[in-house]
């Protein structure tokens, strides 16, 4: 209870404190006041409005962004816990069902190929194509029948290089010089295209796929000890896997949709976690989403300012710190 307290109170002042952060040279009470005033507070705004480009430069860039880097830190952190007890592999990421890379397909198959007539958004898009091939790996498995958790895995990664090969096919034929560098950056994660529209529906898609998967808690934590052990302490293992897989594929493509593929933050906060949470996930999912919205706030933060005017994307950045962390990962696993 302290410790999701303490987690809370982090991601308050994380949002908080990330909101006064950017380009601009706009001081601390003036952010605060602006944002006082969008939340119907503006009697205790301490100081007087700012213009309309610098208002919109935080109502309307600023704190969507950080909300949207909130909500994708949390759904692919639980993601992550999720396949690793489900697949009982330390080393599962939210990628592992291969949405990642459906939904690269989907956004490349809307951006060059027109698909959808130009009525659809490249989110959209990569939403459509992380669910597609989610359903291309539920056949693969047989549903909830598949009685190995080695074959969810193998599967993932088959699935996952189709798509792949896919895109790579599409970006060949149709990509030019500027399509393919726009989608590269998309690709490697980024959160500059937040926008109010975009944080509502993939928060409440998120939000309500962490929900959901909290009630299953008791089930992840008989999955730690198999399967066949889970099936003999009540569970019914066949419905929880499916729905967990179907949670956990929908709150990845959420995100994917929203920010490009992230990676290994949800395969390290995870471990992270659990040093300190432990491994009952009744606590260990509601930290595990507050400490990767945390994380990934302040690492989208450092993104859009360390290097100014230029940005980085956010999942190089992720991918330069968990490098090392997976190698000790691995060593761990190995030992």
């Amino acid at each position: 209870m302290a410790l999701g307290a303490l987690a809370t109170a982090a991601l308050f002042v994380t949002i908080v404190s990330a909101t006064l952060f950017g380009t601009a040279n706009i001081g601390p009470l003036d952010v605060i006041s602006t944002i006082l005033r969008h939340v119907g507070l503006g009697a205790i705004a301490p100081t007087e409005p700012l213009p309309r480009l610098l208002d919109a430069l935080i109502w309307e860039s600023r704190v969507p962004r950080v909300l949207l880097a909130g909500a994708v830190g949390m759904a692919l952190t639980v993601a992550g816990a999720v396949l690793q007890s489900v697949t009982r592999n330390p080393l599962a990421d939210p990628y592992l069902l291969g949405v990642s890379s459906g939904a690269s397909t989907g956004a490349v198959a809307v951006l060059l190929l027109g698909i959808g007539g130009g009525s659809l958004s490249l989110s959209t898009g990569a939403f459509a194509g992380a669910l597609i091939s989610f359903g291309v790996l539920l056949v693969l498995i047989g549903g909830g029948r598949v009685a190995n958790p080695a074959r969810v895995v193998l599967t993932g990664v088959l699935v996952s290089q189709f798509f792949a090969a896919i895109t790579s096919v599409i970006l060949m034929i149709n990509g030019d010089a500027n399509s393919t560098r726009g989608f590269t950056y998309w690709l490697l994660g980024s959160l500059a295209g937040a926008r109010w529209q975009l944080v509502g529906v993939t928060a409440v898609l998120i939000l309500v796929g962490v929900v959901a998967i909290q009630f299953f808690a008791p089930a992840l934590d008989a999955f730690t000890f198999g399967w066949d052990s889970a099936a003999a302490l009540g569970i019914n293992v066949r419905a929880a896997r499916v729905w967990l897989l179907v949670l956990t594929a929908a709150i990845t493509a959420a995100a994917v949709a929203a920010s490009g593929a992230i990676g290994f933050i949800g395969l390290l906060v995870p471990h992270a976690v659990r040093i300190v949470a432990g491994s009952m996930h009744r606590t260990l999912l509601p930290v595990t989403a507050l400490v990767g919205a945390v994380f990934l706030i302040w690492i989208d933060t450092f993104a859009r300012t360390a290097f100014a005017p230029n940005e980085l994307p956010v999942g190089v950045i992720t991918a330069l710190l968990g490098a090392p962390a997976f190698a000790l990962v691995l060593r761990r696993v190995n030992s």
